[in-house]
Order: C-alpha cells, then structure tokens, then sequence
C-alpha cells in the first residue's frame, strides 16, 4: 500500500504531480491525457448530458493528500473553484494520521421514493390497506429490475402515512424504500414509484399525483469519526489543549445558533462537494439532503461534534445522509470521473460515501482550527491572492501560498 503522505507535494509542479499519480495509480496515457485536458469531456458528449448546449465550463481538479479512511491510504481528487479547500483538507488529514485516521462506517443504500395519493375516501383505512396488502407490492416492484435484483437490491419495505391538514386536504403518503446498490438511484427510484402507483390507486380508491424520490435520504447515512491527540494539534504560540478547547467551544457556538450553525455546515460541504463533483455525483441532492438532515428536530444544527474526551484526545464525528454512486450516471458519459474513481481505488457507493464523509469532517477541522486560533483569513487569503494576481495579470509565482504537505 502506497503512503497517501506527500510532503511537499504542493511545491511540485503539475506535471510533476500528474507524473506521481501516473505511477501511485497506474494511470494509462489516454487517462493523463483527460487529466491534462486534451481528451476530457468534448462538446459531443456534452451535446448527450443537457439540453441546449453551447459549450464547456472547466473547474480545477485538485488531490487530498494525507488521507487514512478505514486503515486505507486513500489520494481525493476534489472539483472545485476555492481557494484553500484543498489545502485545508491535506492537513487536516495529517493532523488526523496522529490518531490513525478517519473511521467511516456507511448504511446500505437505501433511498426512499415518494407517492403521493389524493382524494381519497378515508386516507386512514386505506393505509391500514395499504400495508396489508405489502408484500404483494414489495412483489410487484422487484420484477421490474431483474439486473439490480440479481445484484442484491431491491425494493425493502414499505411505509404509510396520512398528512390530516394540508393546503389542498388530507394526502396519503406511500413510501417505498429501495435498495439502490452502487447507484444514486434516482432513475431506478422514479421507476420504481411510476410502476407502483395504478396499483396504489386501486387499493385505495384514491389518485397518485406526486411519484418521485426523496433527496431526504435519511435510510443511507454516512458517518465519519476522529480522534486527534491534544499534542498534535499545537503550533506557533498555541498549545494542543488551548486549540482542543477553541475547537470544541466553535463547535458548541453552532449547535446553540443557527446562524453559525449554517456556515459552520458549509465549511463540512466544501468538501464533501468537492469530491461529490469530481466523482459525477448529484452534489444538489446531497446539499438538500444535508441541510434537511441539519434541521430535522425542528431547528438548524451542525451535523459535526468536536468535543475533549477528557484522555488528552479532541474526537470528531460527522453523520449526514450521502446518497452517491458508483455506477451509471456520468460515471459512463464523464471521461474525468472515471479517472477521479480510479484514483480514489473504489469499487462500492458505500465505499465512496466513507471517503466523502471522512473528507467533510477533514474539512470542517481545518476551517474550526483556523477560527479558532489565528483566523480564517490568513491562509485564505494567502491563497485567493494568487487568483488576484492572475486576474491583474502578474506572474502566479510572484505570489506564494502555503504549503500544506
């Protein structure tokens, strides 16, 4: 197992860093190629993936170094314009090496589809009937898919609930959950709700409108967990203890206010954006799914904890829903995300979903320990004066940004 430390890694040139993963990953040269840009993703592609196209917008494609996730050596490619993303992220990873690195542990992919049922009768007693008559229907939905079945997927269960006041009446609601396997589910999911619904109508009497998935995918969670020693954590004039204890009292200022709560979530999304992107994942649906999580007791809250464990250890975790694939999508249309993939070394969405988990806690650490002590802006703004220099045209390297090997 190759190490995923690589110190001095910044200082490298980008061909000499693409000469590194070239080797690290066994990349081909049609894969260097796509890196670099002269075989990514052409407008002919493009024309197949959305309407009405005109053209390509490119983002930076950068590499996490530093990251351990379930004892693996693990190298990120993160997709994203912010400057310091990706250095923050590295070290926040080496910090984490002091305690063995992240620990991940992810849901089976179960995504929740929704049909909404209307004008019906008594939406209680059709409930009741609906859940009598389940595993007939659960039946039903798993002819539709031999291939996912043949894969260990499938629809699971099924669930029933009436809302007794809406602005338009009482609705029943039908929710079907549906093992997704390596995918993001969404088409199989809307089939699946499509196929469902005239044999909802006929048990209830009533009228299917709405049949779609939930981006709430509160059934296929993500968790990621830390622990740093206090010692590793000091530099300059700050202890390990003093930043322990400023880290833990930024994380206990976001859970009591929403309004730091909410910026607090976006430092956590920086990342694991970052890396949903490059993979040709929904990075819409798993912000949705995020912030719904964030405010599922009835108010926004962090969806990280930082607390002191009294053993000379600042422990992390992190849980939030992550519905992301593997398979179909733009991993098959996207030349780039095949090779970001590749380099991540994963074969399962559950895999993935641990490393995009582990980089969003990696991430929230580098922005808490900034705050905490000398200032978001110092490195920040180091880092964004390089884009400043491009834009008056003066020569990148008369500005210098950290290093974070």
């Amino acid at each position: 197992m190759v190490s995923s430390r690589l110190p001095g890694f910044y200082n490298l040139s980008i061909q000499e860093r693409l000469n590194f993963i070239t080797e690290h990953v066994r990349l081909t040269q049609e894969e260097c190629d796509i890196l670099k840009g002269a075989l990514g993703l052409d407008v002919q592609r493009a024309e197949q993936m959305i309407e009405n196209t005109v053209g390509l917008y490119a983002l930076p494609l950068g590499i996490a170094a530093n990251f351990i996730v379930n004892g693996r050596e693990v190298l990120v490619p993160m997709v994203i314009e912010e400057p310091s993303v990706v250095a923050g992220a590295s070290f926040a990873a080496k910090l984490a090496r002091a305690g063995g690195g992240f620990t991940a542990v992810t849901d089976d992919p179960m995504m929740i589809g929704q049909i909404q049922l209307v004008e019906v009768a008594d939406p209680w007693a059709a409930r009741i009937e609906v859940l009598a008559h389940k595993a007939e229907l659960l039946a039903t939905v798993n002819e539709i898919d031999p291939v996912l079945i043949k894969a260990g997927g499938g629809a699971r269960d099924i669930q029933a609930r009436v809302l007794a006041q809406t602005a338009t009446g009482p609705m029943l609601i039908i929710h079907l959950l549906y093992d997704v396997r390596d995918a993001m589910g969404a088409n199989a999911v809307n089939t699946a709700c499509e196929y469902l619904a005239p044999k909802l109508e006929a048990i209830t009497g009533g009228k299917a409108f709405l049949r779609i998935l939930s981006n709430l995918a509160d059934q296929r969670l993500a968790r990621a967990r830390v622990s740093i020693p206090e010692t590793a954590l000091g530099f300059d004039t700050y202890s390990g203890v003093d930043v322990a204890k400023g880290i833990e009292q930024a994380w206990a200022f976001a859970a009591a206010d929403s309004y730091r709560a909410t910026t607090h979530n976006k430092g956590i999304m920086n990342g694991v954006d970052a890396v949903t992107l490059a993979t040709g994942n929904d990075w819409r649906a798993v912000e949705a799914g995020a912030h719904a999580y964030a405010a599922r007791e009835g108010h926004y809250a962090p969806l990280s904890t930082w607390r002191r464990d009294g053993l000379g250890n600042l422990v992390g975790t992190l849980e939030m829903p992550l519905a992301l694939g593997t398979v179909g999508g733009n991993t098959r249309v996207h030349p780039t995300v095949r090779v970001a993939l590749k380099i991540l070394g994963v074969t399962t969405a559950r895999e993935l979903a641990g490393i995009v988990v582990s980089v969003g806690l990696a991430q929230n650490l580098a922005a808490l320990r900034a705050l905490a002590t000398e200032g978001i802006q110092r490195g920040h703004m180091s880092l964004h004066a390089r884009q400043v220099a491009i834009a008056k045209e003066l020569p990148v390297n008369a500005v210098r940004s950290p290093a974070v090997g």
